[in-house]
């Protein structure tokens, strides 16, 4: 009696999810997601299963108008932003320091022209 109580709601569940399925698949997986949008025919017969598996959790985004995943939070993302900020910090620092050889590039192309002998100028 239990075990066929459970069967029916694997299978009514599992029916509801092959009734998202199909439209999702052919509209809704282009909308969550844009690299899903040009996904061959192949691809969107692969994920028919799983989106039959968890079409309550596909169906959320989906009816909310989400058009982007959701970017990935875990401490190596935190790490790697803030690394990236004290990079970009650190590069502005430096960038006042740069000796800029425009000039004496520029002065030996000059003398070079005039003297007709190329010279390599030393960083």
């Amino acid at each position: 009696m239990i075990t066929e109580i459970l069967l029916i709601a694997a299978g009514v569940y599992l029916l509801c999810g092959l009734v998202f399925a199909i439209p999702f698949v052919l509209v809704g997986a282009g909308k969550i997601d844009p690299h899903a949008a040009h996904g061959s025919w192949g691809f969107r017969v692969l994920i028919i299963p799983g989106t039959m598996f968890f079409w309550p959790l596909l169906a959320r985004p989906w009816m909310k108008g989400v058009h982007e995943p959701p970017e990935e939070s875990n401490p190596h993302r935190y790490a790697a932003r803030n690394s990236c900020s004290s990079r970009c910090e650190e590069a502005q620092s430096t960038k006042s320091e740069i000796r800029h050889p425009e000039s004496e590039v520029q002065q030996s192309l000059v003398t070079s022209v005039a003297t007709g002998v190329e010279k390599e100028v030393a960083p």
